[in-house]
């Protein structure tokens, strides 16, 4: 079997930092008198594009320029709170590094804007182990939609069936799926009952470690999540 491409969503699957995503939106609409119940805005936002939840919760009319404005507020927050906390998921690093000696392409798809794949991406020294990164910059709309996902796998040189992705949110996962790619999900945010109804998910595991790049071929099923 042919060894698939990677590609790797960014917050929740490179770096545990969803629940400080969470915690700075909340932040955020606090200050505008308006409350959420974490755990559902999350599983209702996770992976969507800033300017896509601040329209949905704000105003839809909202102009692009304001837009911007909101956004880097937001994301300021969030950089601020996540900053002292940033690291790898555990044996990321590794798994890519072996991924890159069996001569797997490998991408970044996010829902991120610019300045968080630089706080993260670079600033903790990633970007050196990917092929491509796309980000919210790069595509029209966010996950469910498959774009990110299939922007990734064009700029991989690879059919979309070709890949594996790596998500930890239903919304990404249900991308990954319209895009045709299988997935493989790390329980940072959410336990394994939250991803049962997918049947493109191949494996749930709860860090990199527990995984094995010589065992993932295209057309393998990698085990039952």
């Amino acid at each position: 079997m042919t060894m698939p491409a990677f590609v790797f969503d960014m917050d929740g699957t490179i770096v545990d930092n969803m629940a400080f995503h969470t915690e700075s939106w909340l932040a955020f609409f606090a200050r505008r008198g308006k409350t959420y119940d974490p755990d559902a805005f999350f599983r209702e936002t996770a992976g969507a594009q800033v300017r896509e939840i601040l329209r949905e919760r704000l105003d839809a009319d909202i102009p692009d320029d304001e837009i911007a404005v909101l956004a880097q507020e937001k994301e300021a927050l969030y950089r601020e709170m996540y900053a002292p906390h940033r690291r790898a998921i555990q044996g990321f690093e590794d798994f890519v590094a072996r991924a890159r000696e069996e001569g797997v392409k490998l991408a970044v798809a996010t829902s991120a804007p610019p300045a968080n794949i630089v706080f993260t991406l670079d600033e903790l020294d990633l970007r050196r182990h990917f092929d491509a990164v796309v980000g919210a910059a790069d595509v029209a709309r966010g996950k469910p939609h498959p774009d990110v996902f299939l922007k990734a796998a064009e700029k991989l040189g690879v059919a979309p069936h070709d890949c594996i992705v790596f998500e930890d949110a239903p919304m990404g996962v249900e991308a990954a799926r319209r895009a045709g790619m299988k997935t493989v999900v790390i329980t940072t945010t959410l336990p394994a009952e939250a991803f049962r109804e997918f049947d493109n998910v191949v494996r749930i595991v709860a860090h990199y470690d527990e995984l094995d790049v010589r065992d993932m071929r295209v057309g393998d099923r990698l085990g039952t999540p």
